[in-house]
């Protein structure tokens, strides 16, 4: 099945409940959680925005005009596979442990996973992910890889989890407001995804889920620390 992921153009969705700020070198979020950067216009979400500290850019080029299936379907669209019949198999353990470092909670995914059908899928896989190991499942043989990742609260929130970030690094610039809410609320979790930030050609800054899965809905309180371990593997030819 093919995920067909919209970006909503949020300045009009939400004009009449954030504030709007003309600067450079941020990005906004939308609510498909895709990242990007189009005339330096930035949306404030809720108080939180994120600062790129960038030198130079490389773009990647679009192709949403090429034919077959790429990165993006058009402009906005990025588009999602199921692991189903596919080359991937995408797993996802999450233990929570609480404040005082005790391990409260193991949550496994129970779904397929999807990812973007795309070479960039490949690249971030072979370079990105760290050491490969072969397994071989019922018969058929796997490069099998593990990823350990623990989210911030900043990154919780606004669902963003960078595996890479390309000439940037991201900082989040929280308003004392919104941190105050932040530290106080209890959240419901159940999608997890893994980013590739770049700079695309025809797109703009986006930050794309590569990797993405479904987990039974977690309940974590503010200082909650949710660690992953992804499983990712890849059938060899």
């Amino acid at each position: 099945m093919i995920y067909h992921y919209n970006v909503i153009h949020v300045l009009f969705q939400f004009k009449q409940n954030y504030c709007m700020k003309t600067v450079s070198k941020f990005i906004y979020l939308h609510p498909n959680l895709i990242f990007y950067v189009k005339k330096f216009m930035v949306l404030l979400l809720g108080g939180i925005f994120i600062v790129l500290m960038a030198d130079s850019i490389k773009s990647i080029s679009a192709d949403h005009t090429e034919p077959g299936i790429g990165i993006f379907q058009d402009e906005w669209l990025v588009t999602l596979i199921e692991t189903q019949n596919t080359n991937y198999l995408v797993y996802l353990q999450i233990q929570v442990r609480n404040e005082d470092g005790q391990l409260i909670n193991v949550t496994e995914s129970t779904k397929s996973g999807a990812y973007i059908p795309h070479e960039l899928t490949d690249y971030v896989f072979d370079t990105l992910m760290g050491k490969k190991e072969i397994v071989v499942i019922d018969n058929i043989k796997y490069e099998k890889v593990q990823y350990a990742f623990s989210p911030t609260l900043e990154e919780r929130w606004v669902g963003l989890y960078p595996i890479f970030s390309e000439n940037l690094n991201i900082k989040y610039d929280v308003d004392d407001n919104v941190r105050v809410k932040m530290d106080k609320k209890i959240k419901d979790y159940s999608i997890w995804k893994i980013h590739y930030c770049a700079t695309f050609e025809g797109h703009g800054y986006r930050c794309i889920p590569i990797f993405q899965t479904l987990i039974p809905t977690m309940t974590l309180e503010p200082n909650d620390t949710p660690n992953q371990i992804w499983t990712i593997l890849r059938e060899l030819d």
